[in-house]
């Protein structure tokens, strides 16, 4: 929180790149538990018609024996539960690499997150700014990890982002 005034506190997003430390592990919450429509209406919204996602007679003969969430579905939320602690002073995510799917999510399944800093340098182009590198993990309700993927960000810190907040 930004203390704005006597009694006056405004809701903060994100870090800035001096915050961040090498190991340090931010658990993203809460959670989210994704729904039967989540699924059909993403994987419709993004044009993936593949059965295994919104024909459940379908899904039923599949070794899975039911529908599985669409992976970028999972990807889209894991990625969204991080950028509170993450990537809310980004100037721009830079790349995502090591995308693993490991495990499958499935309707009613809750997702957790959490992401370890990987590594931080300042950007040799954007003085002020800093590249902020981190593994993120997604967690099902069991502890079954099914996700996992590294992404950097281009961070703002406290110098240049002070004309950004200025009169938000």
């Amino acid at each position: 929180m930004k203390k704005i005034s006597e009694n006056r506190y405004r809701a903060e997003v994100g870090q800035y790149f001096e915050d961040f430390k090498v190991g340090d592990i931010y658990e993203h919450r809460p959670g989210r538990t994704v729904t039967e429509t989540d699924n059909i209406q993403f994987s419709l919204l993004t044009m993936n018609p593949h059965p295994v996602h919104c024909d459940a007679h379908f899904a039923a003969k599949t070794e899975f024996g039911k529908p599985l969430v669409n992976s970028t579905l999972t990807l889209a939320i894991v990625a969204g539960m991080s950028v509170s602690e993450i990537s809310g002073k980004a100037v721009a995510n830079l790349g995502w690499d090591k995308i693993e799917l490991t495990a499958p999510v499935f309707p009613g399944d809750t997702l957790y997150a959490e992401s370890e800093v990987l590594d931080l340098r300042p950007s040799k182009s954007r003085p002020g700014q800093g590249i902020v590198t981190v593994r993120t993990t997604g967690i099902k309700q069991d502890g079954t990890v099914f996700l996992t993927f590294v992404r950097s960000a281009l961070v703002h810190s406290r110098a240049t982002a002070a004309e950004l907040d200025a009169g938000y």
